[in-house]
């Protein structure tokens, strides 16, 4: 029997998808016959025992730490043997690839993930090797900022060099606005140091895919949806055909890509523009895209196993890959007006329909909602999974219709009530 170790398995406190990708993995690699160790903090195994229901042990073990999570595993085998070692958080791939590493286990080389992790460092690989990338720059003051618009002119957008999630991710389009972003996006960062880069006009869009026999291959092209005026993700669609078939185009590039940075093991999301140019490569991840794209992805490739597929290229089994996705699923985001929530109308009569593959609602009347500035900020979900892509979004569309939140400025006697249409 095989024996693979999770680490950061269990799903942070209220992460709703996290939670079912975990406990989809845990699930298919217990089904091909595995024991399953998961460690996590101990905050996280507490708030969710389900875990330890399906796990064979969990240990608590700090994720975000390679150098802990590598003396705990080098100890724990020398009681029972690892056979695999992975991850699904963004903040435990670098664990992931040191344990690996040390076991000598199948696994991408750490100095590749903290690369790829590091949004500066792969920019500057990807342009190496070839690929499009917008045009960017480590900055540390606002002088910094300053020159790097005198040279490629505005908009640009400042980041925080390894966070996620949208977090404190800022356009500018004048040096005026340089001060700001820096404070936003150097909050909490790396000596302060943010990157800067050029704003890339087009759509954008994601691959999702999976790592066999070490050439990725990709599942399905996903669009992506962004709250008016922010870079928060309103939502996304799978699998996305474009005229021309440039979806085919985006997917080759995004392997091709992950070909030439060596990267060879796990589930993977790589983000693009689609411009004029052809794709402009954004952020590469190895780990599963989040907002409920591993579910998308198996319910348009109903029989996919995307987890047991990872739990089987992990420990050299054949594994068998879908043919193109025959199916396709929406996701949607409530993302209200700032403010106290006053009323809320037609969430209920989400519950129940048999195309629903996900519907959490994280606020109540009496709640005070902040403006959206990473997805964390986001308050409801909805996903539907339909015959195709396009009925998907037709349905999402139409059935969030009848759902709103309403708020009023918090803090106010006013009793005039903004409404937000999901």
């Amino acid at each position: 029997m095989s024996t693979i170790v999770i680490l950061g398995g269990a799903a942070p406190v209220g992460a709703g998808h996290g939670r079912d990708l975990s406990l989809r993995a845990l699930r298919q690699f217990k089904a091909r016959g595995s024991r399953v160790v998961v460690t996590d903090t101990e905050e996280a195994l507490a708030a969710a025992p389900e875990y330890a229901s399906l796990a064979d042990e969990t240990h608590v073990v700090d994720y975000t730490d390679p150098d802990s999570c590598v003396t705990w595993a080098l100890e724990y085998r020398r009681r029972h043997a690892v056979d695999a070692v992975t991850g699904f958080r963004e903040y435990s791939v670098v664990a992931v690839a040191e344990v690996a590493a040390a076991l000598g286990l199948a696994g991408n080389r750490p100095e590749l993930v903290r690369m790829v992790r590091t949004k500066d460092a792969c920019r500057r690989t990807l342009g190496d090797l070839g690929f499009r990338q917008p045009a960017s720059a480590l900055c540390s003051t606002v002088e910094d900022i300053e020159d790097f618009l005198a040279l490629h002119g505005g908009p640009a957008v400042v980041k925080p060099r390894d966070a996620a999630g949208s977090e404190g991710v800022v356009r500018i389009d004048t040096p005026r606005e340089a001060a700001d972003a820096l404070a936003v996006a150097g909050r909490g960062g790396d000596r302060g140091l943010v990157l800067v880069e050029e704003f890339v006009e087009g759509p954008e869009f994601s691959v999702e895919g999976v790592f066999a026999g070490g050439s990725p291959y990709a599942l399905a092209v996903t669009r992506k949806l962004l709250a008016p005026g922010t870079f928060v993700e309103a939502g996304h669609t799978t699998p996305v055909e474009l005229p021309g078939r440039r979806h085919e185009e985006i997917a080759h590039e995004a392997t091709r890509a992950l070909k030439a940075l060596g990267l060879t093991h796990g589930v993977f999301h790589v983000e693009c523009w689609l411009t004029d140019r052809g794709p402009v490569l954004g952020e590469v991840h190895v780990r599963p895209g989040g907002d409920w794209l591993h579910a998308m992805v198996e319910w348009a490739h109903p029989a996919l196993e995307l987890f047991g597929s990872l739990h089987d290229d992990l420990l050299g089994h054949p594994v068998i890959l879908p043919g193109p996705p025959t199916r396709g699923a929406s996701v949607r985001f409530v993302v209200p007006e700032p403010g106290l929530v006053v009323g809320i109308e037609g969430w209920d009569e989400l519950t129940g329909r048999p195309d629903l593959i996900h519907a959490e609602l994280t606020v109540a009347a009496g709640d005070v909602v902040g403006p959206a500035a990473s997805s964390g900020d986001r308050v409801g979900t909805v996903c539907l999974g339909a015959a195709s892509a396009d009925a998907a979004d037709t349905a999402i569309e139409t059935l969030l219709r009848d759902v709103k939140v309403r708020t009023a400025p918090a803090g106010s006697a006013k009793t005039s009530k903004r409404e937000h249409d999901a």
